[in-house]
Formats: C-alpha cells, sequence, structure tokens
C-alpha cells in the first residue's frame, strides 16, 4: 500500500501520479505499486514538485509498520528516535 499526499503541487505532477494511483480526495492518492514503481514516482515528484510539498507513506517491515520520506517545506519533519520514525513539528516562524 502507498498513501501520497501533496499540497500545492502544479497539475503536471498531480497528473502524472494519477497515471499509476488513485485519487481518493484533491492531493491524496493511494494504490499498491513494487518497490520500483514507488521510487520511479518519487523521483517523478522530485523532478515536478516546484514549491509545493509531498508526503509518501508505504508499508514497511519496521515496528510501526510502515515508513514514509518527505519533500518541500513543511513544519512537520522526520526524524528518527532510537529507531523509530517520528514527526517533529518545527516552531512558527515569525514574519517580522
Amino acid at each position: 500500500m502507498l498513501v501520497i499526499v501533496t499540497e500545492a503541487v502544479p497539475p503536471r505532477l498531480r497528473g502524472r501520479l494519477a497515471v499509476w494511483l488513485l485519487e481518493i480526495r484533491a492531493g491524496v492518492y493511494v494504490g499498491d505499486v513494487s518497490r520500483r514503481v514507488r521510487e520511479m514516482i518519487w523521483e517523478q515528484c522530485e523532478a515536478l514538485m516546484e514549491d509545493g510539498n509531498i508526503v509518501m507513506a508505504w508499508q514497511a517491515n519496521t515496528e510501526s509498520g510502515f515508513d514514509f520520506q518527505t519533500l518541500g517545506k513543511n513544519r512537520r519533519i522526520p526524524v528518527d528516535h532510537e529507531g523509530l520514525r517520528l514527526v517533529q513539528f518545527l516552531p512558527v516562524e515569525d514574519e517580522n
């Protein structure tokens, strides 16, 4: 199982993702693909995302049962903590 959530990505990337995955909500894609296809999809995301941000999660043989990676600017960043992948929130940036 693969899940990709996109924000503010260009339409051409959304169309590319829809070739391989089902868009169940705006910017939310799911599917069941091989590791090779998942890596190819991620390369397309890296090449086409522009100023947006993306998170991709998939089933994995880990303590939590899944793994994930992110692209783009976001307050949530993945961190490794004693073998677990967790999400850390960055502080809100002050505009002054």
